[in-house]
């Protein structure tokens, strides 16, 4: 059971920061296209789980219009970017790439810096400027608009990072997404090379306000979780299939936070019994009672009801797990 006289708030950054939580912190997150697809039925789960949810009111989810990246059709972010999206309530792909002829780049200014960081904000942000055949490329010919390039996105997203510590936040988000299935994409050696730093000043800024890091990294990037670490990351959200439960103890468990990033690999295909064990092995394996891991689950519209519900039950089942 959840103490009421600790916040979840409170309780989160217990486990952030190795304090013993009182629970284990657990999240259920549903894509709008997975909304669209149950709709009411949705509704039911959602408010059969108010510990994961809170509390829900039925009617308060608009089951089919969505915006920004996942509405279908085009749209143009403030990079000059152009997302393209052709599956309602899924995620856009960025289809036209400002930078994609260098002679683009004299006359090119990046946007004002706002006041958060959009999904994607460093390496992402470079193959969406350049696309990522040509980014590739350039990290092995080295044309001269390349360092260039780096610089320009690296000075923005600094400004950005010190607009976003300006009021004391105890955490930032960050995500960019540096893995393939089984390997970090541009390499451990050339991201040591051409990103590192740049993550380095990025998350500095953080850091010297007082602020944690929390950084998102969907694919393999076991090579260098000890390099994000070094840079200021002190929450990983790494995707367990990817990296492997064992790999993820090896390079994580009692040196930064985890929150996990369960299998959604495993979600559409497996049954409600096998979701448990799944959700069991990774809290025995990662989790400690010092604190140190969150779990989190994101369904999709090809996991079934029943094992959207099984995924809500684990976890709350295993929230006491430590205590």
């Amino acid at each position: 059971m959840t103490d009421p006289t600790i916040s979840p708030d409170e309780n989160r950054f217990r486990a952030i920061e190795f304090r013993t939580p009182a629970w284990l912190h657990v999240a259920v997150s549903l894509m709008p296209a997975t909304w669209s697809k149950y709709r009411e039925d949705l509704e039911d789960i959602v408010v059969r789980h108010p510990r994961l949810f809170g509390e829900y009111e039925r009617g308060s989810q608009d089951f089919d219009n969505f915006g920004g990246r996942y509405g279908e059709g085009e749209y143009t972010d403030e990079w000059g970017c152009v997302w393209k999206n052709i599956a309602q309530g899924l995620d856009s792909l960025c289809v036209h790439h400002p930078l994609a002829d260098w002679a683009a780049f004299e006359d090119y200014t990046p946007p004002p810096p706002g006041n958060d960081l959009p999904h994607g904000f460093m390496y992402q942000r470079l193959y969406y400027l350049r696309g990522f055949e040509n980014f590739m490329m350039d990290l092995i010919d080295e044309p001269p608009q390349l360092a260039r390039m780096i610089d320009m996105v690296r000075d923005h997203n600094l400004a950005v990072a010190r607009k976003m510590v300006a009021d004391k936040p105890r955490i930032v988000h960050f995500g960019d997404d540096l893995g393939m299935q089984d390997r970090v994409a541009m390499g451990p050696d050339l991201w040591r090379r051409y990103l590192k730093p740049c993550f380095a000043q990025i998350y500095g800024v953080c850091r010297q306000a007082g602020a944690h890091v929390y950084m998102h990294t969907d694919g393999h990037v076991l090579p260098i979780i000890r390099d994000l670490i070094e840079c200021g990351v002190t929450v990983l959200n790494p995707q367990i299939r990817a990296n492997g439960l064992d790999g993820l103890v090896a390079e994580c468990k009692g040196k930064v936070c985890v929150n996990l990033d369960l299998d959604r690999q495993l979600f559409p295909f497996c049954t409600p019994a096998d979701i448990r064990e799944h959700v069991r092995e990774a809290v025995v394996k990662l989790g400690a009672k010092e604190g140190g891991l969150m779990l989190s689950a994101e369904c999709e519209p090809d996991v079934p009801l029943e094992n959207i519900e099984a995924i809500c039950q684990a976890l709350e089942d295993h929230m006491s797990f430590f205590n």
